[in-house]
């Protein structure tokens, strides 16, 4: 939720973020005048109550005579605190509908516009190349006989795939190759529930436009995330957490589940956009003014991976428009994926500014012992679709795939993925 401070002291502030995302500035306007309603029958409610407390002083100072005459316009008195009450709640309750609907305010630099409006920060890496006709990894993996997407189908449906052997052994190097990076940094390992309450899908943000992308149980009334990000958030909901030390890292390892909903037709082949998958994802509290420097070092570390990997990548600057509801800012690190002839998104890493934490209040104490709203950060360290970049990229004439040097001690010492 955005800061109400900020909608009084300065609106244009928020019009402007709506209008880089491509959302209606009106709400706004809307939010402002209910903002304005809510503070206006508060302090009549207030008033009134004020009132009464100093009328029921009244009745236990008069005499025998004067009471009842007190009593009853007490009486009268308290229904019109009882009813200014409901005034006031359900006008609260119609300023938080629409805070609700008004996504995080974007960071200043953040390129306006959609999705192909990016800002391209930097590129690293040469491009493979190859002397003999490439693969993809879906054909890499058949003739490898490491990922099975075939049996994946018959027994899951589209979008469901197994991993086999050493295609399993190379996932579970890279989440502890990343869990190894993410420790050395002060990160603390989470393993984390995949089944959450709505209120913390929806304190995390990912109940807006896009929540027919989550998987969702009625019968439990829990939902199946889609990144351990949203039980990371909710880890510390409702709690006043320490940062008189420095920032609160987790390193989340899950399983995680979308719909892909809006997805049909795009990447059906292969691993690259599927219904389940493993994550290893970084999560921070931080207090606001340390969250963009917290948020260059989240991608610093997602570099360092890509660059073990040996893969060649740019980060991009991710327009407004291409944010999530929750992001006030968002890199994206692609890897070039040479039978596509592209870069694909590999990581992602997003300052949340205090927009998370408000909504799931959490709070630090500042110096002066007050509290205040903390800010919430996350990074993917590693992910499934990692296997697609480096299979294809370090394919060899054979067919085999080269392991990256900085994985090989994650299996046995290995070398290659040979054919069988």
């Amino acid at each position: 939720m955005i800061d109400p401070n900020l909608l009084r002291e300065n609106p244009d502030a928020i019009k402007a973020s709506q209008r880089a995302r491509g959302n209606d500035e009106a709400i706004v306007d809307e939010a402002a005048k209910a903002d304005a309603t809510w503070r206006k029958t508060l302090q009549e409610y207030e008033s009134l109550r004020a009132e009464q407390n100093a009328a029921a002083k009244l009745v236990g100072a008069a005499s025998k005579e004067d009471r009842p005459a007190l009593i009853a316009a007490g009486q009268v008195l308290a229904d019109k605190v009882k009813a200014a009450l409901e005034v006031a709640n359900a006008a609260e309750t119609r300023l938080n509908e629409l805070m609700w609907k008004i996504e995080n305010v974007v960071i200043t630099e953040v390129p306006a516009g959609g999705e192909e409006n990016f800002k391209v920060i930097k590129e690293v890496g040469t491009h493979a190349t190859f002397d003999f006709e490439a693969k993809d990894h879906v054909a890499l993996g058949e003739s490898l006989d490491i990922i099975d997407i075939e049996r994946g189908v018959k027994v899951s449906g589209s979008r469901f795939y197994f991993l086999k052997g050493w295609g399993a052994r190379l996932e579970l190097a890279l989440m502890n190759m990343a869990l190894d990076l993410a420790t050395k940094h002060d990160f603390t390992a989470l393993i984390t529930p995949t089944l959450v309450r709505p209120e913390v899908m929806a304190g995390t943000g990912f109940l807006g436009e896009h929540s027919d992308e989550i998987y969702y149980l009625p019968a439990d009334d829990l939902y199946l995330t889609g990144t351990s990000e949203v039980a990371l958030a909710g880890y510390h909901r409702d709690e006043i957490i320490d940062l008189s030390n420095g920032p609160l890292r987790y390193a989340g390892w899950s399983t995680c589940y979308r719909r892909e909903a809006g997805s049909a037709g795009r990447d059906t082949r292969g691993i690259l956009r599927v219904h389940q998958f493993n994550k290893l994802e970084m999560f921070s509290y931080v207090k606001p003014e340390d969250a963009e420097q917290e948020h260059l070092k989240l991608l610093a570390l997602e570099e360092s991976m890509l660059q073990a990997c040996e893969l060649s990548y740019r980060v991009i600057d991710t327009a407004a428009g291409d944010l999530g509801s929750s992001a006030a800012r968002k890199y994206d690190s692609e890897a070039w994926v040479p039978t596509q002839n592209q870069y694909r998104e590999l990581t992602s890493s997003s300052n949340c500014t205090t927009f998370q934490a408000r909504r799931l209040n959490v709070r630090y104490r500042t110096e002066d012992g007050k509290t205040a709203t903390a800010a919430t950060l996350n990074g993917t360290l590693a992910t499934t679709r990692w296997l697609v970049a480096i299979l294809e990229t370090h394919q060899q004439a054979d067919g085999s795939v080269r392991i990256p040097a900085a994985l090989r001690p994650y299996l046995g010492g290995a070398e290659v993925i040979s054919p069988k």
